[in-house]
């Protein structure tokens, strides 16, 4: 029987299971989908106990699979959901996601008021409607008795860990993405707590990112079919495990990671702040920072592509392959054609969820595959939008590529071109659950060796094309900056 580490990634879309033998070979891999519900204009919903049945179901799966018990589960987790629950742990309500931007109006407003930086360093948390600290405010406002009423507001990690324990605790990386908690002090800030009107004792214990828990509820052992003593991690934040998952902790390397959005990340011992462009603070653990920026528009927007363009549903495997083939046939640049990607808002560093996408430059030379092609462009700059908003605080040579496109060969080489910078593909498995596990081998067998694996991709940008993209890259963001009020005109006409 194997001795393993299961790493429990709790994504967006699906909850992703990878295990680990102690000697860094993968083992087995499991994952579950589940659905998003979009009620209304800007609401981003999911329920969490479809969630916790997928972690179930993971774990379930890889110990009948591998037929023995793990030696322990160690966990990753999207950021900034939030779940009012009563003292049971139930959900009163759906869960917000990340991608819920009703409270646009309130970020904006702390954004431009007199404390908006203030809350921002302390944080270390971007002041935009993703964040926990401005869904509170919604909530208060528009639904004073479900916020009254609460007896927690908690993420989905807090949810299942709850389901599995009966205590709400969180650690110190999930904390960090909410916007309330001090990322100094590592406690929760009682100065913007009251800023939000929610006492901290409505909010879970915090934890450092190693803490570790046994003796779950007998019921979830026997489901589950392992030990009740069986040691849980409570683990990080999916981009904070990504990055050392990916092993982008060495000075001048960073992790890009290509999901549903996308994002790009530094290690360093300090955080990295920028008000204007609000780069991201979060912890890897208590003293270990992650810095960088998120963007919305990543795999999701290929899959508008597919579905726009090509008229595609059910969306596979190898219309990915198919979208590729088609980019490929078109030069660099895409013959002047520019897309804006801004489907659903923006984040870093613009961080204007009223941003839409839009094409420029169109001419009859224009394809089906130029459109193609500018749209994958598009993608990418809003990636070395982020990096360069990095590079003017650190040096960045090389980037540790994960998620779910790095298998293209043709999008990591438009990637390259575009950054100009060395790609590195280290592992095609969810490299956010390989850093769940990697930071529970660092608690369960102190001292082991996290290097590279003998085998990885590298990707070396074409520079002739990285010349071209480097004079396009200017226009890009200018054509957001000059079509700003005309997307929010436009928005508030079909509003």
């Amino acid at each position: 029987m194997p001795s393993y580490i299961l790493g429990i990634d709790i994504g967006t879309g699906s909850t992703k299971a990878v295990a680990m033998g102690t000697g860094g070979n993968v083992l087995a891999t499991v994952k579950q989908h589940y659905p998003i519900q979009q009620p209304h204009a800007g609401h981003s919903e999911q329920d969490p106990e479809q969630i916790y049945q997928a972690f179930i179901k993971c774990v379930a799966d890889v110990v009948g699979q591998l037929r023995s018990s793990p030696e322990g589960i160690s966990f990753s987790c999207v950021m900034h959901s939030l779940i009012p629950v009563d003292a049971d742990g139930n959900a009163l309500a759906p869960m917000m996601t990340w991608a819920d931007t009703r409270a646009e109006h309130i970020a904006q407003s702390i954004r431009d008021s007199v404390g908006g930086e203030h809350i921002y360093r302390t944080s270390g948390t971007p002041i935009h409607p993703m964040s926990p600290l401005c869904k509170l405010i919604w909530l208060k406002d528009n639904q004073p008795e479900l916020f009254n009423s609460a007896h927690k507001f908690i993420s989905i990690k807090e949810y299942i860990w709850h389901k599995v324990f009966g205590i709400f605790e969180v650690d110190y990386s999930v904390a960090s993405g909410n916007g309330l908690f001090d990322i100094i002090r590592l406690k929760w800030s009682r100065e913007i707590c009251n800023f939000a009107g929610v006492d901290s004792n409505k909010l879970s214990e915090p934890v450092d990112t190693t803490y570790i828990r046994s003796g779950m509820k007998p019921d979830v052992a026997a489901i589950l079919n392992i030990p009740a003593e069986t040691k849980l991690i409570i683990g990080a934040t999916d981009g904070c495990c990504a990055n050392l998952g990916s092993l982008a902790i060495a000075p001048g390397t960073a992790a890009l990671t290509i999901g549903t959005s996308g994002a790009v990340r530094v290690t360093g011992n300090k955080p990295v702040y920028n008000f204007g462009s609000m780069t991201f603070n979060y912890l890897l653990d208590g003293k270990t920072y992650i810095s960088g920026g998120a963007v919305n528009n990543g795999g999701i927007a290929v899959n508008w592509l597919l579905s726009s363009f090509l008229n595609i549903t059910g969306i596979g495997s190898k219309d990915y392959d198919n979208l590729f083939n088609e980019i490929a046939r078109i030069p660099a640049g895409s013959d002047g054609l520019v897309f804006l990607p801004y489907l659903y808002g923006e984040r870093a560093p613009l961080w204007d969820a009223g941003a839409s996408g839009a094409y420029l430059n169109v001419k009859p030379v224009h394809t089906q595959a130029h459109f193609l092609r500018a749209g994958l462009e598009g993608i990418c700059f809003t990636l070395k939008d982020v990096l360069q908003t990095l590079e003017a605080s650190v040096q960045i040579n090389q980037l540790n590529v994960s998620g779910g496109f790095v298998s293209s060969d043709v999008w990591m080489q438009l990637l390259a071109d575009i950054t100009g910078k060395t790609l590195v593909m280290l592992q095609l498995e969810d490299a956010s659950a390989i850093g769940a596990v990697y930071l529970a081998m660092q608690v369960l067998y102190p001292g082991t060796d996290l290097s590279a694996p003998e085998q990885f991709s590298v990707v070396e940008p074409n520079m002739s094309n990285h010349r071209l993209y480097a004079q396009t890259f200017p226009i890009f963001k200018q054509l957001y900056a000059d079509t700003r009020a005309s997307m929010r005109q436009l928005n508030q006409l079909n509003n």
